[in-house]
């Protein structure tokens, strides 16, 4: 089973063990992580679930919606931003690492 790291601005972290095909976004929201807003439910129109993905490799590369939405984060764009409602965990991933950013909106 995936284990995900979230980790806060301040060094804060919530390690969650998640079954493959959650995302790291619904991961997040059932356990209550701060900082993942998520005000879509997952539905790709906000960039209130933006992340930096330590492993961002291990999935596959921002659709454009996604590229385009991460235009608009309130936190910088990093080159391992994503949003968390976009990766979807699988049985390849073992141990993945997600840093929070400070604010969403």
């Amino acid at each position: 089973m995936p284990k995900v790291t979230y980790v806060q601005q301040d060094g804060t972290q919530t390690v969650l063990d998640l079954p493959p095909g959650t995302t790291v976004m619904r991961g997040a929201v059932a356990a209550g992580v701060r900082g993942i807003v998520a005000e879509c439910g997952g539905n790709l129109m906000c960039a209130t679930c933006h992340v930096y993905a330590a492993e961002a490799d291990l999935f596959p590369d921002p659709t454009a919606d996604e590229d385009e939405l991460l235009d608009c984060t309130a936190e910088p764009r990093r080159d391992n931003s994503r949003l968390s409602c976009r990766l979807t965990l699988t049985d390849q991933v073992d141990d993945l690492v997600i840093h929070v950013p400070g604010a969403q909106t």
